[in-house]
């Protein structure tokens, strides 16, 4: 049966962050500005890594993949803030709602996969380094990645439409600032088991797989690296895994918190949505470019090449 049969809602109310004028005008200037950092710093991550031959080994191959999912992710969700932030009725309708929910989805799962292949390929350079040109060849790489992509999108299709086959007949006010999961899932007329269980399947499966998967790497990391004499050594190994571990931690801290805690509209959910949808995205090229030296320096390069370039 088609949706669009099944509905009565078409259209969802999203209720925002605030309804005060002079708040919504600070906010905009703020997630406007937010905005514009992290598709700036994702897509220079992106375009530094592409550029600089030093930056072809498979460790920047993941991260420019994962700079530009960044870059997609806050478009998803900062848009559509911005637009009903400066709009009377801030509605959103049902195709843009549940389009806007595969997304988020498929960008987490893409993250969580994405995060812990470079977890893996850590695992490889610290623990197997004489073998690690040859584990983490470019085939292998591609396919860690096309595997990444096609498990979010996949896991962003099946619960979207899981839960598209849901009859909204009202309320159809969103207690939020985006089209999420948990809050759209409370509008619901009809009996939701099939999309809790596919969510709890997707949260213990992919959640706890990603996770084994980065305890597991980063257990095998620290063991070798307590084993090294040289206290360089040492070093060497927990900062350049350091950048990696805090975004894990990030990502992971927020997501669960985020999706744990009950929906309800309360100014905590808030916080830890704007957390996860805003403000995640740009501390992916804040934190690599930070206390990374080989950014730095193929940065600095990139913008020698371009200040010799004539006018």
């Amino acid at each position: 049966m088609e949706v669009s049969n099944m509905t009565t809602v078409t259209v969802f109310v999203l209720l925002g962050l605030s309804n005060n004028p002079q708040v919504q005008a600070l906010l905009f200037v703020l997630f406007l500005a937010i905005y514009l950092l992290t598709l700036l710093g994702n897509l220079l991550m992106v375009l530094v890594i592409s550029t600089d031959s030093h930056l072809h080994t498979p460790m920047y191959f993941f991260l420019r993949h994962l700079s530009f999912l960044d870059a997609f992710n806050s478009s998803i969700i900062v848009p559509k803030l911005l637009e009903n932030l400066l709009s009377k009725e801030k509605t959103i309708s049902f195709l843009e709602c549940f389009t806007q929910i595969s997304l988020v989805i498929f960008s987490g799962a893409t993250e969580a996969c994405l995060l812990s292949v470079m977890a893996y390929d850590r695992f490889q350079a610290v623990c197997h380094p004489l073998l690690y040109v040859v584990v983490m060849n470019r085939r292998v790489c591609a396919g860690l990645v096309g595997s990444s992509w096609a498990i979010g999108i996949g896991t962003g299709l099946i619960n979207t439409l899981l839960l598209a086959q849901q009859h909204f007949c009202g309320p159809n006010v969103i207690r939020s600032f985006a089209c999420e999961l948990p809050p759209v899932l409370l509008l619901t007329c009809s009996n939701p088991c099939a999309s809790i269980a596919s969510i709890l399947t997707t949260m213990s499966v992919l959640g706890l797989g990603t996770l084994v998967l980065l305890l597991g790497s980063y257990s095998c990391i620290i063991k070798t690296a307590l084993r090294i004499n040289s206290a360089t050594g040492r070093n060497k190994i927990f900062s350049t895994c350091s950048s990696h571990f805090l975004m894990v931690t990030i990502f992971y801290t927020s997501g669960v918190l985020r999706y744990v805690i009950p929906a309800s509209g309360s100014a905590l959910e808030q916080v830890l949505s704007v957390q996860y949808s805003v403000i995640i995205p740009l501390l992916n090229p804040l934190i690599y470019s930070l206390k990374n030296q080989e950014v730095k320096v193929a940065l600095g390069r990139m913008l020698a090449r371009k200040s010799r370039l004539p006018l």
